[in-house]
This record gives structure tokens, C-alpha cells and sequence, in this order.
């Protein structure tokens, strides 16, 4: 009968972390900082999370140094943020050590410290199935502050350098009204090579020397993927039919540079109250074996179809 293994580890420069493996999949979040998950792969595969070991995404300047937080540091792997984003808010420094609990057999749960001027507090809850690849992933954000606040969920996985992310478009026929939302940063170039805007999905390749690219979109599909190193990283979560969004109501949003690339989701943006906590939640499956690398939009579509929740 397969079973969760939970235990405590030493892993290289990251120090203390928490390793859950089932035999399917390997998962390791940091406990000296954090929350992050810092490893993400298929049982004895290659890690699909970036991992910043040489502090290279390193980010300077006082606007980046929040009261008594430090600098801030990518690390890597998948961490969780507030949206909109807006510095220095948004990327205060996640340095402090993380407590940790076991629930039963086969979740964890990552606490951190409450952020000194925010007044948030984070926390991600792990579950690992044991007889599956199937990862579930709870994101909560509590208002410890005296009076409301407004933010949504923002969930980022960071992915490692050299793969392709696949996003699904939506397309539902509204005759003559608009069907979705396409948000794009100043610096996002709509002729990158690196993209093709497909009918029916956007693909993105994650390429070394590559100027910065980011857009947001209404993905009412609610997965995304990324294939690397003969596996697929599936992410799952629930968008909101006509709920409120950030940066121009987009719920899903893709970031890219010469370093790695971001599949962020997002929860509604709203106001929380004092004591409130706002959770954001999302399933991550991983496909062992899995090429994609020369399937056209309809041939990835035809072989993701039977992994997709």
C-alpha cells in the first residue's frame, strides 16, 4: 500500500526543510524562510521549480527593503504573495523561519511569522495523496492588522529554466460582446519570439538572454501547464465566474526572463477584515513520461486532455 513519507531534512544551502514523497512525487519546503515549496518533482526526476542558488534574481534598492524586513530574495520554487503588486507591500521579505505542524498522515501545514508592517500573516497547506501524483495546495492569508484590508491570493510557482507553458484560451461565443481580458506590462514585446498566440492555446518557451515578458488573462479553464524534462507540471485551481480581479480583472497571469518562468493564479480581489482570512487553493498534478515538445496546439490539447481534472 503506498504511503506519505513525511520527515524533517537537511537540503543543501536552503537548510531545514520538510520533504514529503509518496513514490510518485517529491516535494521539499523550506523552513528557515519561507513559506516556499522548493522542490517539485516526479519521484528520483529532476526538480521543476527554479532554484536561485547563486542569488542571481537578487532585487536592490530601499524600495525593495521594507521596515525591519531585509533584503528580499527570490530563493525560488513557489511562494505566496499579495495582489496588485506593489512594492514595497507586496515583497516583503519572507527570510524568517517557518513553523510547521503534520496533519495525519498526509499534510502539512507552513506558517509564517506576521509581517511586521503589513499585519499578514501566510500559510500553505500541503496534501499529498498517497497513491497519486495529485498535489493540493491551500493558500491563506489572515488579516492581523486593526482595520480592513484589501488583496487578492496571488499563488506563484516559479519554474526552472529551458521548458514550454502551455495556456488555455476560452473562447465562449458572445456575438458582438468581448469574450476575455488580456493584460499586459510595459515591457511585454507582442512580437517575443518566445510566444505563440495560439486560437486555442498561448505558449510561452522559457529561453536564457530573453528580455522580460509578462501578460494576464481571464483563463475560465482554470489549468495551465509546463513541460520539462520529460515530465508535466499541471496547476488546477477555480477562477470565479464574474468575480473581482486585479490588474484589470485577470486571473491568471504568466511571467518570463533569461532566469525562469511564473505561473501565478489569483483569487478574487477583496477586502478582508480584521481577523479575516482570505484562502486561495489549487491542485498541481504531475505527468511522468509526458512529450510534448513536438505536438502543435491540437495534438497538446489531445494528450493533456486525459490528465486534466
Amino acid at each position: 500500500m503506498a504511503k506519505v513519507i513525511i520527515e524533517q531534512v537537511q537540503l543543501g544551502q536552503w537548510g531545514r526543510c520538510v520533504k514529503m514523497s509518496n513514490g510518485l512525487v517529491e516535494l521539499a519546503a523550506t523552513l528557515d524562510f519561507g513559506p516556499r515549496i522548493i522542490h517539485c518533482s516526479t519521484a528520483g526526476g529532476s526538480n521543476l521549480f527554479f532554484e536561485d542558488k547563486e542569488d542571481k534574481a537578487k532585487q536592490g534598492g530601499d524600495h525593495f527593503k521594507p521596515v525591519g524586513g531585509g533584503d528580499w530574495h527570490m530563493y525560488g520554487g513557489h511562494r505566496l504573495w499579495t495582489s496588485p503588486e506593489r512594492v514595497p507591500r507586496t515583497t516583503y521579505p519572507d527570510n524568517e523561519p517557518v513553523q510547521w505542524e503534520q496533519l495525519g498522515e498526509d499534510t502539512i501545514i507552513l506558517r509564517s511569522a506576521t509581517e511586521q508592517w503589513n499585519q499578514v500573516r501566510k500559510e500553505i497547506e500541503i496534501r499529498l495523496e498517497a497513491d497519486s501524483a495529485d498535489v493540493q495546495v491551500t493558500h491563506r492569508i489572515t488579516n492581523e492588522g486593526p482595520w480592513p484590508v484589501s488583496f487578492a491570493v496571488w499563488a506563484l510557482s516559479v519554474m526552472g529554466a529551458g521548458g514550454k507553458a502551455y495556456v488555455p484560451q476560452i473562447s465562449p461565443d458572445t456575438a458582438l460582446l468581448p469574450n476575455r481580458v488580456l493584460s499586459l506590462w510595459p515591457y511585454t514585446r507582442m512580437n517575443d519570439k518566445r510566444v505563440v498566440w495560439g486560437d486555442r492555446l498561448i505558449t510561452v518557451n522559457q529561453e536564457q538572454d530573453a528580455h522580460p515578458f509578462k501578460f494576464g488573462l481571464t483563463n475560465d479553464a482554470g489549468w495551465t501547464a509546463y513541460a520539462h524534462h520529460g515530465d508535466v507540471f499541471l496547476k488546477f485551481y477555480k477562477p470565479v465566474a464574474g468575480g473581482t480581479y486585479p490588474d484589470y480583472g485577470v486571473n491568471f497571469e504568466l511571467y518570463t526572463n533569461d532566469l525562469f518562468l511564473e505561473l501565478e493564479t489569483l483569487g478574487e480581489y477583496r477586502q478582508v477584515e480584521s481577523g479575516e482570512t482570505a484562502a486561495h487553493q489549487e491542485t498541481w498534478r504531475l505527468v511522468q513520461g509526458l512529450d510534448l515538445a513536438a505536438a502543435d496546439e491540437d495534438e497538446v490539447l489531445n494528450l493533456l486532455a486525459p490528465h486534466l481534472l
